[in-house]
């Protein structure tokens, strides 16, 4: 007995004797000669001593059926079927008979016998000792008193479905059995002696023995799956559990054996009290009236006695409900109710015993909020006692569950700040770490100066610890670890903050120039527009480099970047100008790089490096490398990639001749260049451009003229050149052209002497011609006037032979105009397009009756033009308006000499009498 007292023991059962709810409360009694029992299907199933089997509900109802005609020795009642399996008597001297029962149908009122079968295949009467069965109803085991089992094999409930056969035969009496379901099918055997196993998946059903030496009668029993289905097995020394392969472990409980059955994870044993007289039986397992029997309940997995009393004459134990009963002789029912989780853990909490507490409720399966709670008062348990390392354990167990800042403010003494490390480290490890703790937890490792612990927290990989990396960086950074901020900073890919460690803490410029280097290209770019002033500065060589590298086909340096070698990066050019601020001749050697590998660069980088060549070119003192400058700017602006108002301010920004001249030639501003001319007082090249621009824009010779007539130098003989070209090409009336000469004093009567002699000379010419041209048109109009009034006064005689359409012979019926044209009427009405009209004739007037509509409008607008110039208060802007609708565009007019009928209402009346016809239908 003095093993297991080492066990605590604890009252973690209420016991009660059970009430007869239909007898004012009175004790229930079970009936008389109780000779087996089981439960299941929320029954209790009893058998007695006078062949009846009694069914007891859950109201403590009940019920009896006669199965056999002597007794009932054992009961078998299936957990998953309503199939209750009995062994019994009908006479003295047979076979004991089995009988199986359906209790979900019944005959004559009770329960329904499918099958009934003799026990034993001999002829010799063979006592049944053990009953077990599958709960798949595919497998019946039956042991005898002689050594023997016999296995049913298939539907235990038919005869026709199943087969019986002699599984063990043995001198030893058979006092267990049990099937095990776990993969295979095996069933466990336990004599006086031996404990066997059997497979019963393998067809010849191999047996192994476990042991040599067995155990009492009902001493034996199958653990659940918590156990892993181990076979118990109780000797009077120890508790054997049995794999089918072997012994497990045992539990070295004393005493004498008289009942053992596993339920819900406990472990019930029936000892005989060492007070009572030793009484003498089958295997000690028959029980003599009024013998005390000592009930205890053991939790194997928790190591402790759950419950133990002492009752008289117990028959067995069932479960049932929800809860236990205790069988005795005397007639008593005991109820066994398991206190519930939290009662327990309570009772344990009081005698301080956390470890057992944590180690129920992980059995009890209890939720994580529960398990926390437990884990929080062993923390404070042992923090009270002064185990701080202890109570630090329990507290790390605590993580997600209870706030940290409760175990921070036990543990923010500088004494226990290696216990407070801990924690946060667990805390960390489990990430659910937040700022403030990462804070603390570096600040532990800086004032415990524990470098080690420091570079394993920060070099831990994501795997193993996880923390909130900035806040980490930012707390190294203060505390001056350079070192450990920067490889956090590159280990997790914050490269702001590696830039801002190295350039602004270490002034290590090589090391950030070489890091942004190896980068993807997008953080590479971020990174060399926000540090890349810096690095130009104290780099400037090896910056450029790289700026040269991002901004044609970036790829990164560092071995562990992978790139699509399809894909280009390339960043813009023109952003990365302002880096080069300080720096002209880097900025000088990069533009000029960007142009050569991509000449389709941005535009601002075209006139960032025409402003540098133009600063170079104005500052070179030495004539040979001046020209050679001055090349490159004029090249680069005939390359056409430069703005055209911007460039042409940076050539006048640096009195770039060249430049200008180009730029105004390419735009055609040829007054531009002439005034630059003018300013320059180069009278030759003033002349020239008008030579050369005068076709493109005649204005120039009128101003050449001008300025030279303002000069009070002897310009004579580039106005005459001028007066020249302008006498050849009639571009100023004589008259404005000595106007203009009257201002000079240098220009005498000799200087206009040729030019008005020749321009009085072409005039004469022209008003010959002009007089010519009057005569001829007096004649035309003569003659019209005559065939006019022929038409008028004489009859017109038509004697047109063909068809001016078809060019046939003219057949009546036809049509004639008085313009002598005549047709067929079937080609007139084909081709007309009026009846009043001649088709030849019809495009010739249509022109003439539209200059005439064209006239008469232009005269009404002239005078409307008039009427709104006089009355409006804004003339420019009327002027404006009529010169947008065309008003005031050249037209050349044919009129008569003054006299003469106005052409407009001669032409009109002309008109009117040519468009007269005559039809003729014969």
């Amino acid at each position: 007995m003095a093993a297991f007292l080492q066990w605590r023991k604890f009252v973690f059962f209420d016991k009660e004797a059970v009430s007869d709810p239909l007898d004012n409360g009175k004790k229930f009694v079970l009936p008389k000669g109780i000779s087996a029992s089981d439960s299941g299907r929320g029954l209790l199933v009893l058998g007695d001593m006078e062949g009846r089997i009694w069914l007891v509900t859950r109201s403590l109802q009940l019920t009896s059926f006669q199965a056999y005609k002597l007794r009932v020795t054992h009961l078998y009642q299936l957990k998953q079927h309503s199939i209750l399996v009995s062994v019994g008597l009908d006479e003295h001297g047979i076979n004991p008979l089995v009988k199986v029962w359906n209790l979900d149908k019944r005959d004559s009122g009770n329960p329904l016998c499918t099958r009934i079968f003799p026990a034993n295949l001999g002829t010799k009467p063979t006592e049944v000792s053990c009953l077990s069965i599958h709960e798949n109803l595919n497998f019946m085991a039956i042991g005898f008193t002689d050594g023997s089992v016999v296995l049913t094999k298939g539907d235990i409930t038919r005869d026709r479905h199943s087969k019986t056969l002699t599984l063990h035969e043995g001198s030893s009496p058979v006092t267990g059995l049990a099937f095990r379901q776990v993969k295979s099918t095996h069933l466990f055997v336990a004599t006086l002696e031996k404990v066997y196993c059997f497979t019963l998946s393998t067809k010849e059903y191999p047996k192994v023995e476990l042991d040599s030496h067995g155990c009492a009668l009902r001493c034996s029993s199958l653990a659940d799956p918590s156990q892993d289905s181990q076979f118990i097995v109780a000797g009077d020394e120890c508790i054997y559990l049995y794999q089918p392969d072997g012994r497990g472990p045992c539990f070295a409980f004393d005493g004498q054996k008289l009942l053992a059955h596993w339920h819900r994870g406990y472990l019930f044993l029936v000892i005989k009290d060492v007070k009572s007289p030793n009484k003498t039986g089958f295997g000690g397992g028959e029980i003599s009236p009024s013998e005390k029997q000592l009930l205890t309940v053991y939790d194997l997995d928790n190591k402790f006695i759950a419950y133990s009393f002492c009752f008289d004459d117990v028959i067995d134990v069932v479960a049932e409900w929800g809860s236990f009963y205790i069988l005795t002789r005397s007639g008593t029912m005991f109820l066994l109710q398991e206190k519930d989780t939290q009662t327990k853990l309570e009772m344990l909490f009081k005698k301080n015993l956390f470890v057992m507490a944590i180690n129920l409720a992980k059995s009890q399966h209890l939720d994580s909020d529960g398990l926390s709670e437990i884990f929080r008062q062993y923390g404070d348990h042992l923090y009270l006692k002064g185990d701080h390392d202890g109570a630090i354990q329990q507290y790390i167990r605590t993580i997600g569950k209870l706030e940290p800042s409760y175990v921070i403010r036990k543990f923010l003494d500088a004494q226990r700040i290696h216990n407070l490390t801990a924690y946060l480290q667990a805390l960390h490890r489990k990430s659910l770490a937040n700022a403030d703790h990462t804070t603390l937890l570096l600040n532990c490792y800086t004032k415990l100066k524990d470098s080690s612990k420091l570079e394993e927290f920060i070099k831990s990989s994501e795997t193993e610890v996880c923390f909130e990396v900035e806040i980490a960086i930012k707390v190294l950074r203060q505390a001056g670890y350079h070192r450990p901020a920067v490889y956090l900073a590159e280990k997790h890919k914050h490269h702001e903050w590696y830039m801002k460690i190295q350039l602004e803490d270490l002034k290590n410029y090589q090391e950030g120039l070489h890091y942004i280097g190896c980068l993807p290209f997008e953080q590479a770019e971020s990174n060399m527009k926000r540090y890349g002033k810096t690095l130009m500065h104290h780099v400037p060589e090896g910056t450029t480099l790289l700026l040269k590298n991002i901004c044609t086909n970036y790829y990164p340096t560092g071995e562990a970047v992978s790139v699509d070698p399809c894909q280009v990066n390339k960043a813009n050019s023109e952003e990365f100008i302002p880096i080069f601020a300080n720096n002209p001749r880097e900025l000088k050697a990069f533009l000029e790089h960007m142009i050569k590998v991509d000449p389709c660069s941005p535009q601002g980088v075209y006139d960032t490096l025409l402003e540098l060549r133009l600063q170079d070119w104005a500052h070179e003192e030495d004539l040979e490398k001046k020209k050679i400058l001055q090349g490159e700017a004029v090249s680069l602006l005939k390359s056409d990639n430069t703005v055209f108002d911007k460039a042409l301010v940076l050539c006048q920004m640096h009195n770039f001749k060249e430049g200008i001249l180009y730029l105004y030639e390419k735009g055609k501003l040829y007054q531009q260049i002439m005034h630059y001319h003018m300013q320059n007082e180069e009278y030759g090249k003033v002349v020239e451009v008008c030579k050369h621009y005068g076709d493109q824009e005649g204005c120039l010779w009128e101003q050449a003229l001008g300025y030279f007539a303002k000069k009070e130098e002897d310009c004579k003989t580039f106005i005459s050149e001028v007066l020249h070209h302008i006498d050849q090409k009639n571009l100023m009336p004589p008259l404005l052209v000595v106007q203009t000469l009257a201002h000079n004093s240098t220009a005498t009567l000799s200087v206009i002497k040729e030019y008005l002699i020749n321009k009085l000379k072409r005039e004469s010419q022209q008003i010959e011609a002009d007089d010519k041209k009057i005569s001829q048109y007096r004649e035309e109009t003569s003659v019209l006037r005559s065939e006019i009034k022929e038409l008028k006064t004489s009859a017109k005689i038509f004697q047109k032979t063909k068809c001016n359409m078809c060019n046939s012979p003219l057949e009546l019926p036809s049509v004639h105009f008085l313009c002598s044209h005549s047709f067929h009427q079937h080609c007139f009405e084909s081709y007309a397009e009026s009846e009043a009209e001649c088709p030849t004739c019809t495009p010739e007037n249509r022109k003439v009756m539209d200059m005439l509509r064209s006239q008469d409008q232009k005269r009404d607008l002239h005078d409307h033009f008039n009427r709104q110039l006089r009355i409006s208060n804004d003339g420019f802007s009327v002027v404006a308006d009529y010169f947008g609708r065309g008003v005031f565009n050249k037209l050349t007019l044919v009129t008569d000499p003054p006299g003469s009928k106005t052409v407009g209402s001669l032409e009109v009346d002309l008109q009117r009498d040519l468009l007269i016809h005559t039809k003729k239908n014969n």
